[in-house]
């Protein structure tokens, strides 16, 4: 670090600093995109990230927004995300048209004028710069009116100040005022969840969870794929870019100027549903529909997309995206597509064929007649029920045949992962971010815990 960068960062951590945000337009197609500035927010509530982190060194997220110093160049703050036109612009509807996405990055207040810099991951891993913006936090423009709080913050879970701790939020959509105690409810089980997987058991000290119910006027959420619509809060939606269980909310400033009334790092958005579903997007959000039975799974699951960027590992489902023939390396730290040099080798077992052998074509079969179950049960409408019951048999028969493998407990590099059976590798034959049925696997834990450390450590 350079002696001027050094001085800069030594002053913003000695007070505490304004929470500024920056909004912005993300227009684009399969081909094209552009930026377009929307405003500059003072948020109520001060900085609540870790001030002897501010430089983000995981290298994690398709995209990645720098701040520095306009007059030094000296970098302040950086971070790495995804975003969700990433995701729709990989999917074939982006190929049909321009859609535009509104965007955020939430930063300490540098309290002079500064450059923000959005850059993107290339295919060969770089991150090249996209759009660059020279903005001052003093400007008469920037926004210190806000809505009034959207409801009463709940400390669910509270270890410390939330400087020093990884700060969760869970925001309630669809939940109307006689369904407040089902929100605390609902929220409680789902934090209860978590605190059963490693490594959130062992580290439940360095988190502080805040729940904040927003008050809808009719509960649930939409659903159009079944005509169902609501006006809720958050438009928070299933049928995101048309998979039925895919659930996302595209408002991305009420979402952001709900959340600024509590201090938070990661926002879960709970959605008053009981139908399977859920989603997450790194360091952004993540959703899950808290009334289905299976909502403790969804909800780790989709944590693990949001927190720490894991990548789905199963392989089974049918594609949302369009897959990339060129199959560039993930950035995400649980799949590879080398499998004999894979990113995770120090925690190789010992002895394990890299890539390693397990029955590839007999689990596919297998799966391919769950999953065209699970559609005729959603094109029929059956009752929530048999849905469960369905994936409590596919649960039960995977677990058995996973039994007999030979390295079901190994490290290694098995094939199937990234929604694909051949190219891409993941690291255990079985994790949360695989079946229903696991813990995280260690490689997994392994990211959750890097990223932990950097909301909360030294």
């Amino acid at each position: 670090m350079n002696p001027a960068a050094g001085l800069l960062l030594a002053a913003a951590l000695a007070a505490p600093q304004a929470t500024l945000r920056l909004d912005w337009f993300h227009t684009g197609d399969a081909t094209r995109e552009f930026f377009a500035l929307d405003a500059q927010v003072r948020e109520p509530l001060p900085w609540p990230g870790n001030p002897a982190r501010p430089l983000d060194g995981t290298n994690l997220g398709g995209w990645r927004m720098e701040v520095r110093d306009a007059e030094s160049g000296a970098l302040l703050y950086s971070r790495g995300f995804d975003t969700v036109f990433s995701e729709w612009r990989s999917t074939s509807e982006a190929s049909a048209g321009l859609r535009t996405f509104h965007e955020s990055a939430r930063f300490p207040d540098p309290g002079r004028p500064y450059t923000f810099t959005l850059l993107r991951r290339s295919p060969s891993g770089a991150f090249v710069e996209t759009w660059k913006q020279s903005l001052d936090p003093s400007a008469r423009t920037v926004r210190t009116a806000h809505p009034p709080s959207p409801g009463k913050v709940l400390p669910l879970h509270k270890s410390g100040r939330p400087e020093q701790k990884l700060d969760l939020l869970l925001l309630g959509d669809g939940y109307t005022d006689k369904d407040e105690a089902r929100f605390e409810r609902d929220a409680r089980r789902m934090l209860a969840a978590l605190f059963e997987h490693s490594p959130f058991k062992e580290r439940k000290s360095d988190l502080n969870a805040w729940g904040l119910r927003l008050r809808a006027s009719a509960p649930g959420i939409s659903r159009p794929s079944t005509g169902v619509f609501r006006h809720s809060p958050l438009g928070t939606t299933y049928d995101a870019f048309g998979s039925e269980r895919y659930i996302l909310s595209f408002d991305n400033r009420g979402l952001r100027d709900a959340a600024m009334y509590a201090p938070y790092d990661v926002v879960v958005v709970l959605a008053n549903a009981d139908t399977y579903g859920g989603g997450g997007i790194f360091n952004l959000y993540s959703t899950v529909a808290a009334g289905s039975a299976w909502a403790p799974y969804v909800f780790v699951h989709e944590l693990g997309h949001a927190l720490a960027g894991l990548a789905d590992e199963y392989f089974a489902a049918d594609p949302l995206y369009v897959p990339d023939p060129n199959r560039p390396e993930p950035w995400e730290r649980n799949v590879t597509t080398t499998p004999t040099e894979p990113k995770w080798k120090q925690l190789v077992t010992a002895g394990a064929p890299l890539p390693t052998p397990w029955d590839l074509d007999g689990f596919a079969a297998r799966a391919k007649g769950y999953e065209e179950r699970r559609k005729r049960l959603r094109a029929e409408r059956r009752p929530e029920s048999e849905m469960d019951a369905h994936f409590r048999t596919q649960q039960a028969l995977e677990g058995k045949a996973f039994a007999s493998e030979p390295w079901s407990t190994a490290v290694g590099a098995f094939q199937g992962a990234h929604y694909s059976p051949a190219g891409y590798f993941r690291p255990e034959l079985d994790c949360v971010m695989f079946s229903r049925r696991s813990p995280f696997c260690r490689v997994c834990r392994a990211a959750l815990d890097e990223v932990l450390d950097l909301h909360t450590r030294p």
